[in-house]
């Protein structure tokens, strides 16, 4: 029997067990949609915010093939920026948001309201290249965060046109119906940004924003050698709260522990946070650790089939155990065949011999020698060739060569 029959015997056992232990639905991988919609230099800490959380979650480990960027204005890149090729969130300007190592995927007048529930919804054209497209399933704990300039119920772009409370609700829809998220945490840090997610009604979301109905959203301070305030109130806060609490990926602080650090003597304003439409509502919502958004964290899930279910892994390797039991048996049969056929023939080879009296030996023929006569006949016929060969060359030079 082979190898490979014997190992697969070894591991069916395990398989079965595994089939047989529950295992909980849980996510595979992580992406991040960050989205500034503001331009103009006075905006410049819509685009702080965004980069802030941008450096935040590539640290906890979500790569960049995992995060679409959306910075509608280039404010390292504008001529009023006292610090050519940076982008700050701090006065002290310790860390520079920017940096060597930063991919923007959607830049300038890309970043509208179109493109962006294209993104969502994933109907987007077939020369859009991946780096562009949210490549999430069923599977992807998504983190969708925007800031800008909003009102009740809408949020602006590039001060050119609106999105709206129920067009936000309904891509989210069509997420979910599409399958491109398993759970999905939404903030949003703008002037009456709790009224962005009142429509919402696709299961499975933790919405939160910065400040209720008729409060605006405030920025935190200003740098005076930038000119402008570079970041907003409530995401300083929770940028605060990540940078000093959740230390790695393998963080166990959770969602609960995050919103319960609001402090609306600090922001200003009284932040919101939507439950309703997680499963088991805001006590299992507030289970859900930060990293489930904010890292990477990627978890192996072993589909548990139904027993009886036709077509299972359970009666797939059931019936794969039958068909290598079945291949074991014939190797046997087989194998005892053939140690009979060869005795019964060597038992036979032996009495045609013995009653031979003309047995005869079989000898090697070695390889024949060629005839001295024969080589040189070759080897005339070749140089004759060769001659030929150099006498047709000759003429071609002869007659190609330059006129006088």
């Amino acid at each position: 029997m082979s190898t490979a029959i014997v190992g697969l015997l070894r591991v069916l056992p395990l398989l079965l067990l595994l089939l047989t232990v529950p295992v909980s639905a849980e996510h595979t991988s992580n992406w991040a949609v960050l989205v500034s919609t503001s331009r103009f230099w006075f905006n410049y800490r819509h685009l702080a915010n965004v980069l802030s959380l941008y450096r935040t979650v590539k640290r906890l480990g979500i790569p960049d093939s995992q995060i679409i960027l959306m910075l509608p204005d280039d404010m390292a890149c504008n001529p009023r920026n006292a610090f050519p090729g940076t982008v700050y969130s701090n006065a002290d300007r310790a860390v520079d948001l920017y940096g060597d190592n930063i991919e923007v995927d959607y830049r300038g007048y890309e970043v509208t309201v179109e493109n962006f529930i294209r993104l969502l919804t994933d109907r987007l054209d077939e020369d859009v290249p991946r780096s562009k497209r949210l490549g999430s399933d069923a599977g992807s704990n998504v983190l969708v965060y925007m800031t800008g300039h909003g009102g009740d119920q809408f949020l602006k772009f590039q001060d050119s046109e609106e999105i709206g409370a129920w067009d936000l609700a309904d891509a989210f829809g069509q997420m979910w119906e599409k399958k491109r998220y398993h759970e999905l945490l939404f903030m949003i840090d703008t002037c009456q940004a709790n009224t962005m997610y009142t429509h919402f009604y696709s299961p499975n979301i933790i919405a939160t924003g910065s400040s209720a109905l008729d409060q605006s959203s405030y920025s935190h301070h200003a740098d005076n050698d930038v000119g402008v305030a570079v970041i907003d109130r409530w995401t300083y806060y929770v940028l605060e709260f990540l940078e000093t609490q959740v230390t790695s990926a393998n963080s166990k602080l959770t969602l609960g522990d995050l919103f319960d650090s609001y402090d609306e003597s600090k922001i200003h304003s009284q932040p919101g946070v939507r439950w309703d439409l997680f499963p088991g509502g805001e006590q299992e919502g507030r289970l859900r650790t930060v990293v489930d958004f904010f890292g990477n964290v990627q978890n192996v899930e072993v589909e548990s089939a139904n027993m009886t279910d036709p077509g299972s892994l359970m009666e797939d390797l059931i019936e794969i155990a039958r068909l290598v039991d079945k291949w074991r048996t014939r190797d046997q049969e087989y194998l005892a065949g053939q140690n009979g056929s060869l005795v019964q023939e060597d038992h036979h080879r032996g009495q045609a011999q013995e009653s031979s009296p003309h047995y005869t030996v079989r000898t090697k023929v070695g390889p024949a020698k060629m005839s001295e006569e024969s080589t040189w006949e070759k080897r005339f016929i070749g140089a004759s060739v060769l001659g030929v060969c150099a006498a047709v060359w000759l003429t071609g030079s002869m007659l190609g060569g330059p006129s006088a």
